[in-house]
């Protein structure tokens, strides 16, 4: 199964594309929403209903998805499976014949919700009567937009510490070192870690993992990339330019950004050949689905985790995930509103985390949990987790810690312009091309004219 950190770069990049090639097919006055009327919790649905950008792969889609099949006591469910295509979805809400849901990537809803492509779930949540205090509050700000929720959130992504803890130990070094609690020790354990006999790296000593985590760097030191209204971007404060410096410096003392993601890259990451098995990484953040790969491709191999720490040893976040969106012109959105419910209720996960419990079990492997967007969901199936041993349960341990002390970013309509801003910056950095204070203070510059001018777009559609 695709990973879904590599889903959501792929949407990016789509999103990059689709967006200015369907402006004006979706540029008109926000989406309407639907009468509260057309929701609700007891009628039936008949035909079929198509859901975009979702493949119930593994038995947590396909047990879900069975038993939104059964909440509509008679409509089919068609799954267009694969990523979310953009490009597809956007020109199909211009042309008036949508998909009857999409699923989406959180930090979209802000840009799909003001260009008018997805409605308003005001009538379906009180329709349908979805008590929303089930769902992580980080993930339900993400897709609230004009003060009105523009779709339902579904899992959730953490970052937590992973190392090789044989690697620390030669070098001297615990997980507490590395854990980001002390950046001067990171830098100093980076150097104990880095193998580079003749100046080629063989070993990546700490991977800071830029350009996606800057937000969890910056935010470590109290710094947002962005105000808590979506409004006001703060890419080039002092502690967000002193959050790169620090993660760039850490590539810099093992020969440059190059060379780490030329080691990166050439691991076999979702196999037994990946990089800790492998022992050619000490250290880096990464989301918690990790852990579960590891347990299932390399379960021998000598890892050590704990949660990402800020300075003050708190343990730290970025939360990120999935959602469901209904978009403009869904001829059911009656039908689309019972199946994202559904898909995200207490008894749903529960019933998938069962099936996955169950398939563990079979293998003789331990239940190392799922993160979902609803609090509720998350308290029960941790439950239901089963031992593995050291040092698996340690980094469940950690994954549960990291997910009770999550930060996101806000809803806004110009996610891909602002992302597009702070990771140019960090890869021009990265690239030798700019230092630091220059390169966000372009970026400070570039995302807040994008901001400005939709959020300006946004008050005349709705004027």
């Amino acid at each position: 199964m695709r990973s879904p950190l590599v889903r959501w770069s792929v949407l990016s990049v789509s999103l990059a594309l689709a967006l200015t090639a369907c402006a004006k097919g979706t540029g008109g006055a926000a989406a309407p929403a639907p009468s509260a009327s057309q929701f609700n919790p007891g009628a039936s649905y008949q035909g079929t209903i198509s859901v975009m950008g979702f493949g119930a792969t593994d038995e947590i889609g396909a047990t879900r998805v069975e038993l939104a099949k059964t909440s509509l006591k008679g409509a089919d469910v068609k799954l267009i499976e694969g990523d979310l295509d953009i490009q597809q979805f956007l020109s199909a809400v211009a042309a008036g014949d949508p998909p009857d849901i999409i699923y989406a990537n959180r930090d979209q809803i802000g840009t799909f919700a003001s260009r008018g492509a997805i409605i308003p779930l005001t009538s379906c949540v009180q329709g349908e009567q979805i008590d929303t205090s089930m769902y992580n509050k980080n993930a339900l700000s993400q897709v609230t937009f004009g003060n009105e929720v523009y779709a339902i959130p579904e899992f959730n992504q953490v970052q937590i510490t992973m190392a090789n803890a044989d690697l620390l130990g030669k070098a001297g070094l615990t997980i507490a070192d590395v854990n980001g609690s002390n950046w001067d020790k990171i830098t100093a354990a980076t150097e104990k870690l880095v193998k580079a006999p003749g100046g080629k790296l063989q070993v990546i000593g700490f991977d800071s993992k830029l350009p996606e985590f800057l937000p969890l760097w910056a935010k470590s030191l109290g710094a947002d990339l962005l105000s808590a209204d979506g409004r006001t971007a703060q890419l080039n404060t002092p502690e967000v330019v002193r959050a790169l410096q620090f993660a760039v410096a850490v590539y810099d003392a093992q020969g440059g950004f190059a060379k780490v993601k030329a080691v990166r890259d050439s691991a076999d990451f979702f196999g037994k050949g990946n990089q800790f098995a492998k022992n050619a990484l000490g250290v880096m953040p990464m989301e918690q689905w990790y852990v579960n790969v590891l347990n299932d491709v390399s379960p021998k191999a000598p890892m050590a985790f704990d949660s990402f720490r800020t300075p003050e040893g708190k343990p730290l976040a970025y939360s990120s995930g999935s959602s469901w969106a209904i978009p403009k012109g869904s001829k059911n959105p009656g039908a689309a509103c019972r199946f994202a419910k559904t898909m995200t209720l207490v008894e749903s996960w529960k019933a998938a985390a069962q099936a996955r419990l169950d398939k563990r079990k079979a293998e003789g492997k331990p239940f190392t949990g799922v993160l979902t967007g609803n609090v509720k969901a998350d308290e029960e199936i941790q439950k239901m987790v089963t031992s593995g041993g050291e040092p698996w349960d340690a980094g469940v341990k950690a994954v549960y810690e990291a997910n009770q002390n999550t930060f996101s970013l806000p809803a806004n309509p110009a996610d891909k312009e602002f992302k597009d801003a702070w990771q140019g910056a960090v890869n021009r950095v990265l690239n030798g091309q700019e230092e630091p204070q220059a390169a966000m203070d372009r970026a400070q510059k570039d995302a807040q004219a994008a901001l400005d001018k939709a959020w300006a777009d946004w008050t005349k559609r709705t004027n």
